[in-house]
């Protein structure tokens, strides 16, 4: 049985709007797995298709709030924010080769495999994908961003 080695850099992305246990899962997760991680977060224009929209948080409160809590259990040091614009941006991130790793949820894993594709064609090492179940609430709802904001309507 090998050691399990703590990866230096790994990257993860979202909107991470409303701030809910799904997303400190991620986070505790990435934080536990990796000494650094890049986090893409998601920019207002790329939202504007997003369910219940009129309710989003905007870009900077999403990423204090992210900095707030992470700041709460690790040292922000750890951690570099880079606002994502559109898939091109998302993608030139995963393509850093000092990426080892790509954390997603069930709902992201085809666009890691993407990301993935995209290293292999310019002779990078595939990341190796870490997949985090979605979690569910008292009533086995999914709990998501969404639900947050379609209460708040």
């Amino acid at each position: 049985m090998g050691v399990f080695q703590i990866l230096k850099k790994i990257g993860l992305g979202g909107t991470f709007d409303h701030l809910h246990e799904g997303h400190k899962f991620l986070l505790k997760t990435a934080l536990s797995l990796s000494e650094f991680i890049e986090i893409g977060l998601t920019s207002q224009d790329l939202l504007k298709s997003k369910q219940y929209s009129l309710k989003l948080e905007d870009y900077k409160t999403r990423k204090e709030n992210l900095m707030t809590y992470i700041n709460s259990f690790a040292d922000l040091e750890r951690i570099n924010i880079v606002e994502i614009k559109n898939w091109a941006d998302m993608d030139k991130y995963a393509q850093d080769p000092e990426y080892e790793g790509l954390i997603v949820s069930q709902e992201t894993y085809e666009n890691a495999l993407k990301l993935n594709e995209n290293r292999e064609k310019k002779g990078l090492k595939p990341l190796i994908l870490i997949i985090i179940p979605l979690l569910k609430d008292k009533n086995q709802n999914k709990i998501s961003s969404t639900s947050i904001r379609e209460k708040l309507q």
